[in-house]
């Protein structure tokens, strides 16, 4: 049980370095550097912490984010609700978020997610709606019914993380500053995967403006995504096709929240799934890191644009969450024979792969 500082210790200097609950843990999570890739490329190649987030990832400051905001604009009082659609990260920072401010949490995902998923969101004390896995342009998608349902109760919000700028808001007001403070404002560039945008266009955003325009920003980009061939052509969308191993990355649309934000990316990589799969597996092996494929994408793509800038310069980027919620398949030796990725593992790395 947390007791308060006694006053003999208070006289002695002493003080209560304590947060406020749930709340006050997310953000100010640590920047690490990555020694091995940092000493090939002659490069300081940090990530960022986000799965020490009090809810294990990234999501959460997009989660308080859309929350807090709602609430300073008077759309969701005491007691009331908190509905998304999501099949991943930020309905775990909702449910979370949700349960440390006393709203209901409820959330539409596709049944085609794993049942871990729907169990974990049950015991944080959401309800959940697994529906029939359809297009983004079908009325039954998700998202759709998500904001339907949310229209039909009072006191109740659709947090609408992609499209919703509370969500780029969060991270300008605190990942970007985070960054910017703990390279000493000598961060070169920032690179990131995007799935709703918020964290690269917020990130993004703050570091362009504090430094002046000196900052470069990248987009990385997983297969099936279409924002890499966007960004390289000068803005021309094309049809989405293919995919990816990895999860909550890549697009098929200019969200709003990266909207904000687009036209000031320096460039942007595509990063197949070989070398995202390896990378997991490398960062555990030299870094002691078990983070998931979508953080691991992003270390590759810092790695590249630390390649493009030359010696000397500070990539920064995201490690999203761990790989906690991906074990079953990252690590099992039958899904990466299923999905072709075997190979992508080094020899001397496979001893990881302990899952039949």
């Amino acid at each position: 049980m947390f007791r308060p500082a006694s006053s003999r210790a208070l006289a002695r200097g002493f003080t209560t370095r304590a947060v406020d609950g749930f709340v006050g843990a997310v953000g100010n999570t640590p920047l690490i550097r990555l020694a091995k890739w940092s000493e090939k490329t002659g490069c300081n190649i940090v990530g960022k912490a986000e799965f020490q987030n009090p809810g294990g990832s990234v999501k959460d400051r997009a989660a308080l984010g859309v929350v807090e905001d709602a609430e300073e604009r008077g759309l969701l009082k005491p007691g009331g609700t908190v509905v998304e659609g999501t099949a991943g990260n930020t309905g775990i920072g909702l449910a979370h978020v949700c349960r440390s401010k006393g709203y209901k949490c409820v959330i539409f995902m596709p049944n085609t997610q794993s049942q871990e998923k729907i169990d974990l969101l049950r015991m944080l004390g959401a309800e959940v709606h697994p529906v029939p896995a359809v297009a983004y342009e079908n009325p039954a998608n998700y998202n759709h019914q998500a904001r339907d349902y949310a229209k039909s109760l009072p006191n109740a919000i659709w947090t609408d993380q992609f499209d919703n700028t509370a969500n780029a808001k969060a991270h300008y007001v605190s990942t970007g500053p985070e960054i910017w403070e703990q390279t000493g404002a000598g961060v070169d560039a920032f690179i990131c995967a995007t799935g709703t945008g918020g964290t690269l266009a917020g990130t993004g955003k703050f570091l362009k403006e504090k430094s002046q325009g000196r900052t470069q920003v990248w987009l990385a980009d997983p297969p099936g995504s279409v924002l890499h061939s966007y960004v390289t052509s000068g803005g021309k969308l094309k049809e989405r096709s293919g995919g990816s191993i990895t999860e909550g990355i890549g697009q098929g649309r200019i969200t709003n929240n990266l909207g904000t934000f687009v036209n000031e990316i320096d460039g942007a990589l595509s990063i197949p799934d070989e070398k995202s799969v390896e990378m997991v597996y490398d960062l555990l092996d030299t870094e002691g890191l078990y983070i998931g494929a979508s953080s691991a994408l992003n270390v590759v793509a810092a790695v590249e644009l630390a390649k493009k800038l030359g010696p000397g310069h500070t990539i920064a980027t995201i490690l999203c969450d761990g790989a906690y919620r991906y074990q079953s398949r990252l690590f099992s030796k039958a899904w990466l024979k299923a999905k072709n990725l075997e190979s992508a593992i080094p020899e001397h790395l496979k001893k990881y792969a302990v899952l039949d």
